[in-house]
């Protein structure tokens, strides 16, 4: 009995040898992956780089979302206003960007559910902001985008600590510097 057992051992062995020889050759590490597939790009980035894009484009998407809701309203403050336009304008064409990234890295735009974003609204949240009117728009877009932005500058924060692309370590510096401008000038706008 042990000799059939060591036997089937010996060809269950034999046969995982033979099926990893036929596996291709992968240059994405242990912790790389998240949606990523191995290409000839692949080791300009790794798995801080992509983790990166694919959690700061729903991120941005929702500063943009968050924007247009409140200039979709007439009754909310200039400096308000303006300060949606900039953000939309800066996001967007960011979105752009990290998705490109991601294509020419091999890489899925879709975020393993296991990792939580900072400073996301949740869907009362947003309900919230798109039912206020006026000055209390105004002020909840002001402080729903500081806790945005703070979640964003602490995940920019992470990809320049552990980053190798050096876009994405440039575009997460530029992140922290804009945003962090923006939560001081939100944080005058609301009197704090």
């Amino acid at each position: 009995m042990n000799n059939r057992i060591a036997a089937a051992a010996a060809l269950t062995l034999t046969a995982a040898l033979a099926l990893t020889a036929c596996a291709p050759a992968s240059n994405v590490g242990a912790h790389d992956g998240h949606g990523m597939k191995p290409s000839a790009t692949a080791s300009t980035s790794n798995s801080a780089d992509v983790m990166f894009a694919a959690m700061m484009i729903p991120h941005h998407q929702q500063a943009v979302e968050m924007s247009d809701i409140v200039l979709a309203k007439s009754d909310v403050t200039p400096e308000v206003a303006d300060l949606a336009r900039a953000i939309k304008a800066a996001q967007a064409p960011e979105i752009e960007k990290m998705r490109s990234w991601l294509a020419s890295w091999g890489a899925d735009e879709s975020m393993p559910m296991d990792h939580a974003m900072d400073g996301m609204m949740s869907p009362s949240d947003l309900a919230a902001l798109k039912d206020a009117g006026g000055p209390e728009a105004s002020r909840l877009f002001l402080t729903q985008m500081i806790a945005h932005h703070e979640g964003a500058v602490a995940m920019a924060k992470t990809e320049i600590d552990n980053g190798k692309n050096p876009d994405a370590v440039a575009l997460a510096r530029a992140v922290v510097a804009a945003q962090q401008a923006e939560i001081a000038q939100m944080k005058q706008l609301l009197g704090r």
